[in-house]
């Protein structure tokens, strides 16, 4: 008897999960259909890993703890062509993230970022704010590019991510992608989306000191010297062109 293979998802969509039970319906329910959501749960105590496997997810356990960590083991377990990256506190609607990867699949960008404006006030505090400025002008210094934010929302061919080595266990893994891309030539563009008010505490920029951290493991990934582990394969990901970004309304912004 033939074996039946199944076909891969279009996308998967990688969640990092760390005691996100509250907000996982949410955020589930709002996955485009036909997509795979990927729940790397890191070492919940809620039952999180219980709950999204009952709303239809695909549950990875990733026991070394870090944001890092979760992407990667996300990243290893995805089969499809395009992978997403998404927080699962709904502060960031996975269903915006169609228009990444429309933009990927058409040639038109590498990888696509979710640059964040806050939807109302008090959704981004002023210490997480501070850091994010401090980290662009960082990036801008290190490799040239413009960018206005390194948000979590975010889209690219899963076989040009793995081509990048990524290997910071912790917050330093957003970067890294960042930087390792644009070592690699890729196009990098950058689409606005609304920031919603997150479910619980950030385990990252909830306090000054969680910032700072972040903002330490970030300067380490910014230290490693250009083309380090960024080989890609250049038919995947052509020469870069200007970031562009474009906005809420349509409009493109070209840096």
């Amino acid at each position: 008897m033939k074996a039946v293979t199944t076909p891969p998802p279009p996308v998967d969509v990688i969640l990092p999960c760390l005691n996100e039970a509250e907000a996982l319906p949410w955020v589930i329910e709002r996955i485009p259909p036909g997509w795979r959501a990927i729940v790397v749960d890191n070492g919940s105590t809620d039952g999180s890993a219980d709950l999204a496997r009952t709303l239809g997810a695909q549950v990875v356990h990733e026991p070394r703890r870090g944001f890092g960590s979760a992407c990667r083991a996300g990243l290893a377990a995805a089969r499809a062509d395009i992978v997403c990256f998404c927080d699962c506190d709904a502060s960031l609607d996975p269903s915006h993230l169609v228009p990444f990867v429309d933009e990927v699949r058409a040639g038109g960008a590498d990888l696509v970022l979710g640059r964040r404006r806050p939807a109302g006030r008090g959704v981004w505090p002023v210490h997480a704010r501070v850091g994010n400025l401090a980290l662009a002008r960082m990036v801008r210094r290190r490799t040239g590019v413009p960018l206005g934010d390194l948000g979590p929302l975010r889209a690219a061919r899963r076989e040009a991510l793995l081509g990048l080595g990524l290997a910071d266990p912790r917050s330093g893994y957003p970067l890294q992608m960042v930087v390792r891309a644009a070592d690699a030539g890729w196009t990098i563009t950058e689409h606005d989306v609304p920031y919603l008010p997150r479910s619980g505490a950030s385990k990252v920029t909830g306090t000054w000191r969680g910032t700072w951290h972040a903002v330490r493991d970030m300067r380490r990934v910014l230290a490693e010297p250009p083309g380090r582990d960024a080989s890609v394969n250049s038919e995947t990901a052509p020469r870069r062109g200007p970031v562009r970004t474009v906005t809420s309304a349509g409009k493109e912004d070209a840096r």
